[in-house]
């Protein structure tokens, strides 16, 4: 070998090591989240001290049946969804004032009345039933998905059709009920989540999941009427279907239930969505789901995109995009922990996700996850295998809301948006260096070292200085 195809090699290995010194240190998880309410069991604002005696005597309140499932937050209230998994649930939708609590474990006033929650009569529906989840939209409207089932764990009763309630979250009043058609509701049907699509108030549409026989219900504000959308990546892992949470262990076979919206350029969105039992994640345009026609043909397959995976044990629940970031946050029940990604990351790998929080005390099944209006993230946990499969202890704090301001949240993570992507000329630095295999012959009337075109060695300098300005910029160095 000569001197010069030796050149390039050394200088490959000191622009390497450059930047391997210029790289920044090793980047973890703050855990910036805290504990904001918490509680040993729920309680509610009954009218009197009587009425609460009365319900806990005739059963209409089991305060150790009581768990909250859905968390939202909109502007100074935080609402908890507590859906009738057992008998003893007076309301199945609360809330408590943001500025007028003074206890960690503050009771819940029902939403939007008691009379919301009571029967009028033994045949007659309470206007809710059962939500599991709900979403406030930017137009000052609370989404309402109820089940319309009652005592899911126990004596199931299909007391009234899913159904969608829409509430104006300025005076309370009921704005809508939508109940879903019969060819919505197949055999093992049951919708869990919901997202809302709310860039046109007048043109809002919303989407529901059904985990039980996977498929997405959209529904048309304007229209006044929906639709049933099959993927067979609405459909669970039959790999992904074991759970291990703090020693309980378990087999699910639920199918499509995170759902998350982020908005794009083109007056759509993206739907990021998985089945609860799966660890890849999919991505639709809401061009596609908006329109009737197309988004019940099977022609739409290849307009579902899958991302990646989470890896081992990357069983995600809930999602939620915080539209000014672009970051998606994930509740991942089986590692008791929330992640993130960033949605302008091309890779969606273990390697780009990142960890927000972990615990076994304080996030142990994390369920539900939102971001308010002033961009603070906000965390249910509520030991939900616990209480399925055996018993919360009464003496112990088994539910948790957890907050921290987005950037607190990502901050240090793989979604901080402080860190931005290698520049091009760092990540295609073996392309930058590779020796040049041109045969373009040196222009008539000149030799070879006269050539405009630089040598190898100088063009291994040039990109080496080339390289080190951009780590300094980047960096600012």
């Amino acid at each position: 070998m000569n001197g010069v195809k030796q050149t390039p090699l050394a200088l490959t290995i000191t622009v390497s090591c450059c930047i391997i010194a210029l790289l920044p240190v090793h980047i973890s998880a703050n855990d910036n989240l805290r504990v904001a309410y918490q509680w040993k069991e729920i309680d509610f604002e009954f009218p009197n001290a009587a009425e609460r005696q009365e319900a806990i005597a005739t059963k209409r309140y089991v305060p150790e049946n009581v768990i909250p499932v859905g968390l939202e937050v909109y502007k100074k209230r935080l609402f908890l969804t507590l859906p009738r998994w057992k008998e003893g649930i007076p309301a199945s939708l609360g809330y408590i004032n943001l500025n007028e609590t003074t206890t960690q474990s503050p009771r819940l006033h029902p939403y939007p009345s008691w009379s919301a929650h009571k029967r009028t009569s033994e045949t007659d529906a309470p206007e809710i039933v059962s939500p599991f989840r709900i979403r406030a939209d930017r137009c000052g409207r609370l989404w309402v998905l109820d089940t319309g089932v009652e005592e899911l764990l126990g004596n199931t009763t299909v007391t009234s059709p899913t159904s969608l309630l829409v509430y104006d979250l300025h005076n309370d009043n009921l704005l809508r009920r939508y109940k879903f058609p019969a060819d919505h509701l197949k055999e093992n049907s049951f919708y869990a989540n919901i997202a809302v699509e709310d860039t046109d108030c007048d043109d809002t549409f919303a989407y529901a999941a059904d985990l039980g026989s996977p498929g997405l219900v959209v529904y048309s504000w304007k229209q006044q009427e929906s639709w049933r959308v099959k993927h067979h990546y609405f459909h669970p892992d039959p790999l992904a279907g074991n759970y291990n949470i703090t020693g309980i262990n378990f087999q699910w076979d639920d199918g499509l239930f995170g759902i998350a919206l982020k908005t794009q350029s083109d007056g759509f969105s993206t739907l990021y969505f998985h089945p609860l039992s799966s660890l890849n994640e999919f991505a639709v345009s809401t061009k596609v789901l908006r329109n009737q026609t197309f988004a019940t043909d099977p022609s739409n397959y290849h307009e579902f995109k899958i991302l990646g995976s989470r890896g081992p044990n990357g069983q995600a629940g809930v999602a939620f995009v915080d539209q000014k970031t672009g970051v998606l946050f994930y509740a991942l029940p089986n590692l008791n922990a929330i992640t993130c990604w960033k949605t302008s990351n091309r890779a969606y790998t273990i390697k780009s996700l990142g960890r927000v929080y972990m615990s076994t005390v304080d996030m142990v099944f994390p369920n539900d996850v939102k971001v308010d209006d002033e961009s603070n993230l906000w965390v249910l946990s509520d030991r939900l295998h616990q209480y399925m499969y055996e018993s919360l202890n009464r003496n112990d704090i088994n539910f948790r809301v957890l907050t921290a301001t987005v950037k607190d949240a990502i901050q240090n993570t793989a979604c901080d948006t402080n860190i931005k992507p290698l520049p091009d000329i760092i990540t295609n630095l073996g392309d930058i260096l590779r020796p040049s295999t041109s045969t373009v012959a040196p222009k008539a009337g000149s030799s070879g070292s006269d050539s405009p075109h630089l040598s190898t060695s100088a063009m291994a300098t040039f990109s080496m200085l080339a390289v080190l300005l951009s780590v300094s910029s980047y960096f600012r160095i």
